[in-house]
């Protein structure tokens, strides 16, 4: 692997792999969560965060903002006109319209401010389990109800098992709300346009609001197709929540945006003023310059997924055959099944423990979680592979 450092990019050169830009030696000089939670002798595969540089549009345009001091609040619609620019190009999509959006601290945190204008205390919140686990804690903090509707054994939604918990959802006349994950988190499911017009006729028929959480968008690989829930028939009252953050790695430079469909545009516009002020004006200035001058650094950064996607699951034929594995469609995450290794209810325990591999644990995502563990793509090769030897050795 060749040091960031000791490597230069001209003009007209095409993007290398991001994710085989930097050492580990580099890689543990950051403090952020991944690579400080763990002790150094730990391979951190859990958490969202990539092994990559901060990409080079993003990077100039928070040193322009610093030379001029321009770290003030947010303001204007620059983050939605680059989104919007973006959807057009990649999803052929022009729906992100600057008047029906509203610029919240961050995705899950928005979130939080849409179900409050859509749902009361007390009122149901439907998700897909296995997902994302904030999406429980964040629910129940509100003092919403969690209603689960699992995916099936192929990961994918339901509709007999998504109308049946909307029905307990909104039972007695009650709000309710479905938080989508689109992609999906954990499993790495891209829904499909059919897929999503189906949740959208079920949600109208049982007068369920969408939520859609569509972070992951950009991080579509080959194979497979990001279609915005908003633009499917019947997808018109639904609010999508999205964001550079994941697919440039800019988590900790705060900015998302929330995207209402022509049906929702009220719902938003009562979205409180103050939620506007919890965004990063460099966290929206990093956004907008990633999305709007980013595409190559993604195309490269997509490119190095797609061959990490076939190399784990070359590495896990190989050495570990008894985790069951469907390669992800989306997403740079990896949803492993390791329930016929005789590991019990918590891998990723007995992994970190004799391992040194930190992975997450399959049953913080609700139901169907237990025996799983998630996997970090977003590494170099070299990692991936003594990842997976690490773990090997243990079994």
């Amino acid at each position: 692997m060749t040091s960031l450092s000791a490597r230069s990019r001209r003009a007209g050169e095409p993007e290398p792999n991001p994710l085989e830009l930097l050492t580990l030696t580099e890689l543990r000089r950051r403090t952020s969560m991944k690579w400080r939670t763990y002790p150094p002798d730990v391979l951190p595969l859990w958490v969202a965060e990539m092994d990559v540089p901060v990409p080079g549009a993003v990077a100039r345009a928070l040193a322009d903002a610093v030379a001029v001091g321009d770290t003030g609040y947010p303001a204007g619609t620059a983050y939605a006109e680059a989104l919007n620019g973006f959807a057009r190009e990649r999803w052929a999509w022009d729906g992100v319209v600057a008047e029906r959006t509203a610029i919240v601290p961050d995705v899950m945190l928005g979130i939080v401010e849409v179900l409050k204008l859509l749902t009361g205390p007390g009122d149901a919140v439907i998700v897909n389990s296995p997902v994302y686990p904030p999406f429980y804690a964040f629910i129940e903090h509100m003092d919403r109800r969690v209603v689960e509707a699992p995916l099936d054994p192929a990961g994918r939604i339901d509709p007999g098992t998504l109308d049946a918990a909307a029905e307990r959802a909104t039972r007695g006349g009650r709000r309710a709300a479905f938080l989508l994950c689109n992609p999906h988190n954990p499993t790495g499911v891209a829904h499909t346009r059919d897929e999503l017009a189906a949740v959208a006729r079920l949600s109208e028929a049982r007068g369920v609001r969408v939520v859609a959480d569509e972070i992951h968008a950009p991080l579509v690989l080959p194979g497979a197709e990001f279609v915005p829930y908003l633009s499917v028939p019947g997808g018109e009252r639904g609010i999508s929540l999205m964001s550079a953050s994941k697919a440039w790695n800019l988590a900790g430079l705060k900015a998302a945006l929330a995207v209402a469909g022509p049906g929702a545009a009220a719902d938003l516009a009562r979205m409180p003023e103050e939620v506007s002020h919890g965004p990063s004006h460099l966290g929206v200035i990093a956004h907008a310059a990633a999305l709007r001058d980013g595409g190559a650094w993604l195309d490269a950064l997509l490119t190095g997924l797609d061959a990490n996607r076939s190399l784990l699951a070359e590495l896990l034929d190989a050495h570990l055959p008894g985790i069951r594995h469907i390669a992800p469609e989306a997403t740079y995450l990896a949803w492993l099944d390791c329930r016929e290794l005789g590991l019990g209810d918590d891998p990723a325990g007995h992994f970190l423990r004799h391992g040194r591999v930190a992975l997450n644990d399959g049953r913080d995502f609700g139901t169907g979680g237990a025996g799983h563990v998630r996997l970090n793509l977003a590494t170099s090769p070299e990692v991936l592979r003594e990842a997976v030897r690490r773990m090997a050795s243990t079994v």
